[in-house]
């Protein structure tokens, strides 16, 4: 097989040694609270959360967790925007300093543990943003659902826990308090063809890699300058085709977790080879990390609803918060201004063509 593909491998490697387990182990507490102390859901799963995290991660990586919920939490009491944004930007910071990375690394035997921890914190950190900022906004009778339990409740959610998807903070507590009819028979029928469609779509996965090399081509110089135009084309469709089954597999799960706690996930990725344009690409593939950066970024900060020049600013500061956020470096810069260009293009050819004498002439 490709082993070149580091984000599939360590996933799949981790998933079959604990997180499969912890995930089912989640899946019961669920289920049996559901249907014997439904009231008390959100704090028996919270419970369970804490308790994976522990195991997983070790008591340190815990309290990191522990003490990133509290300071966020501390930080939000001031109820200003900007100072959240700030602490949450600070914290994610934390990750990228050396000496802290070599702390970090010293408390476990392997490098994956690591980065199982790296990944977790800072997935955990948008958990803590969106928390923080319905904090800010909430009104006085919304007291009781933004408490601190609240939200070790969302940040020690299980099935989201460690890759996401995101789902923000508002969606979270007002699915999770509300109660349904529960019905074994439906969840039961909800599961099967849930596992069917999920093992179809991890077989794909698995083919791609054993059979199509594409990771292990793109490592190579070599064969990328011999190949024509046409096979550099057909490589960076076959690259993005795996990353998008390869997130229905990494999203398909939490999601099935996320239906099975009657809640509604966010939209699996659509079928890159359905999209043509930049804009639909944000909107539809990552929906929970979209919703995240339009209701905490881009409509604060003025949105379409701006000036052209405010809503450039919007759509710059939404940009280099994803490539802050994804790890900083180069050439996620690069990638981010990039799909900035695109989406600021797309934009203004959509203003350009809506202009009745533009339409009069096509």
């Amino acid at each position: 097989q490709d082993p070149m593909d580091f984000e599939w491998s360590y996933w799949i490697e981790w998933g079959r040694e604990r997180i499969l387990w912890l995930l089912a182990g989640h899946l019961l507490v669920s289920q049996v609270s559901r249907l014997l102390v439904e009231k008390y859901k959100p704090w028996c799963l919270m419970v369970y959360g804490m308790a994976a995290c522990w195991l997983l991660l070790g008591v340190k990586g815990f309290a990191v967790i522990l003490l990133h919920a509290a300071i966020s939490f501390a930080v939000a009491q001031f109820k200003l925007s900007l100072l959240t944004w700030l602490c949450s930007l600070i914290l994610l910071s934390t990750l990228r300093i050396p000496a802290v990375e070599e702390t970090k690394r010293k408390w476990y035997d392997t490098e994956n543990e690591y980065y199982l921890l790296l990944f977790t914190v800072s997935v955990r950190c948008l958990f803590c943003t969106s928390f923080s900022l319905e904090y800010c906004w909430h009104a006085p009778t919304q007291k009781s659902s933004h408490s601190f339990p609240w939200m070790l409740a969302y940040v020690f959610y299980y099935p989201t826990f460690h890759n996401g998807p995101l789902v923000n903070f508002d969606e979270f507590s007002k699915q999770m308090r509300r109660q349904e009819a529960f019905s074994v028979k439906t969840n039961l029928s909800i599961l099967i063809v849930g596992i069917i469609r999920i093992f179809f779509w991890w077989c794909l996965a698995e083919l791609m890699i054993h059979l199509m090399y594409i990771h292990a081509l793109y490592s190579s110089a070599l064969p990328l300058e011999s190949a024509s135009y046409w096979a550099l084309g057909g490589l960076a469709l076959a690259q993005v085709l795996f990353f998008y089954v390869k997130y229905l597999v990494l999203y398909g799960v939490p999601a099935l977790l996320l239906r099975m706690d009657g809640l509604k996930p966010p939209a699996l990725p659509c079928c890159v080879s359905l999209m043509h344009s930049f804009t639909k690409m944000w909107r539809s593939f990552d929906v929970g990390l979209h919703r995240f950066l339009v209701r905490y970024i881009y409509v604060p900060m003025g949105g379409s609803q701006a000036s052209l020049l405010g809503t450039l600013l919007s759509t710059a500061l939404t940009f280099a918060f994803v490539s802050y956020w994804h790890g900083g470096q180069s050439y996620l810069w690069y990638w981010g201004a990039l799909n900035w260009l695109g989406v600021i293009v797309e934009n203004g050819t959509k203003r350009i063509l809506s202009i009745s004498l533009i339409q009069d002439l096509i």
